[in-house]
């Protein structure tokens, strides 16, 4: 069906891309065969670093008039394929359009490149005052990425995700068109709102070039307590009054003690407390410190009487640093613990949060699976992870198989959803198919038929 990328293919690339910027064959490192969590492996015949819209136009149209297939990856760190090439063909990196164009600070509004990291963009606002509330655990993650994927993060439960914050992008369609769509404007009610639809299609719709981000002004203070529990039923069992309470919370997240081992092992550096099987995490901020205060007392005399062992002010530069740091390391952590893992990140509705994280326990038993998680407690997206632990291919297959069909059924159950922020990718399409039905996995490829009539954009991808 595909066309396989040949020398005159790239002597017509190499007319209007500089040859420093196109590794084909094994020139290719094998870094762009994978994804971070490197359960779904292929390479592209041809990787190229693009600079600009007008490139990423040309390829397109290129690669739709010979039927290339057409990967796009910025730092590659997501975690269920999404960004690999399975069928071979062009693989766009836009590692190298990573400039901020423009802060328009009357309106509120940040103009980027895809192939900006989340840190430098949070980093830069920061300084000048503004704020860009999504902030997904991985802070090396490119803003292209964390549109594709629609990318929550610890802030969600205050202010939202991703697409919450993204006014307008500019894309390249498959046959190489550039559209803008959305803008500056804070509303808008006019038509079919495709910028939506393009947040989150994971880059099976069209390729984002810019986009147009929302800010709000930095909030002045920033405070976070650390609750620990004897066990992990008491910890859960508190994120239904806190979220009851109408607590304005910033974030609440899951720690389970084994997961602060793993990321105590990893970093080389002691967590403030490792004394009990559960923690959970807080976090207020606000532009009064009367307020915050307000809020945290409240909070704290909840948590005490209902099993917090006492709460820890994270508060000294020492303290943010061990908390903050460990709970970034977790994902590797866990990886670098076992010789391979999967991972799961389902959202439930945040009532269900409690049961959901119980019954993963009772999977690991059932299984015989070591099972950790952590997760954003406060809107009911967790982060399940399988490990192998150096189990034999079958056994590991038949075990991962048996605890996601688990996994997934009970979120189906629960009203919840397959993923929560990762995306589907390749890795996760069967369990998609299993919740949303035929139906709408056809109306979700008719969609992909009109940005894509050939298929050649990330193929084998969500659908």
């Amino acid at each position: 069906m595909f066309k396989k990328v040949n020398q005159q293919d790239i002597d017509y690339l190499s007319s209007f891309i500089s040859k420093d910027r196109i590794f084909a064959g094994d020139e290719v490192s094998n870094d762009f065969a994978h994804d971070e969590l490197g359960g779904v492996e292929a390479k592209p015949d041809v990787l190229i670093n693009v600079l600009n819209t007008e490139e990423v136009s040309k390829i397109m149209k290129y690669a739709t008039d010979k039927k290339i297939p057409v990967v796009a990856r910025g730092s590659g760190t997501d975690l269920v394929g999404a960004a690999v090439a399975l069928k071979g063909g062009i693989m766009i990196c836009t590692k190298l359009m990573n400039h901020i164009l423009e802060l328009d600070e009357e309106n509120l509004t940040v103009t980027v490149e895809p192939g900006v990291l989340l840190m430098q963009l949070q980093n830069y606002v920061e300084e000048k005052g503004f704020f860009y509330p999504p902030d997904p655990g991985e802070k090396t993650a490119t803003i292209g990425g964390n549109i594709s994927t629609n990318a929550g993060g610890m802030r969600a439960v205050k202010y939202g995700v991703t697409r919450d914050y993204v006014r307008g992008l500019t894309v390249v369609l498959p046959d190489g068109r550039v559209e803008k769509l959305g803008g500056k404007v804070a509303k808008n009610s006019s038509g079919y709102d495709l910028k939506d639809l393009v947040i989150g299609s994971e880059g099976t719709l069209c390729i984002i070039t810019e986009a147009i981000l929302k800010l709000i002004p930095k909030p002045e203070y920033s405070v976070s307590m650390l609750l620990p529990f004897e066990t992990m039923e008491k910890a859960i069992e508190i994120v239904p009054k806190l979220i009851c309470s109408k607590a304005s919370l910033t974030a609440i997240e899951y720690m389970s003690l084994d997961t602060i081992m793993s990321a105590e092992d990893f970093l080389g550096k002691k967590f403030p407390d490792t004394n009990y099987e559960a923690y959970i995490l807080l976090t207020f901020d606000g532009n009064s410190m009367k307020q915050i205060e307000e809020e945290y007392t409240k909070v704290a005399d909840l948590c005490i009487k209902n099993g917090a062992i006492d709460g820890y002010f994270v508060d000294t530069d020492e303290r943010k640093k061990s908390v903050w740091n460990a709970r970034g390391a977790f994902l590797e952590a866990i990886k670098a613990s076992t010789d391979l893992m999967d991972e799961c990140d389902v959202v439930v509705p945040k009532s269900r949060i409690a049961d959901y994280i119980k019954f993963t326990h009772e999977v690991a038993k059932k299984v015989e699976l070591r099972i950790p998680s952590f997760g954003h407690a406060g809107d009911g997206n967790l982060h399940i992870y399988l490990c192998k632990d150096g189990m034999d291919e079958k056994t590991w297959d038949k075990k991962t198989r048996q605890a996601f069909f688990l996994l997934y059924e009970k979120a189906r159950e629960f009203g919840g959803m397959v993923s929560g922020e990762h995306g589907i990718g390749y890795a996760k399409k069967e369990y998609l198919l299993k919740q949303v039905g035929d139906r709408q996995i056809d109306l979700m490829r008719q969609i992909k038929k009109v940005f894509d009539p050939e298929g050649i954009l990330n193929p084998d991808k969500v659908i």
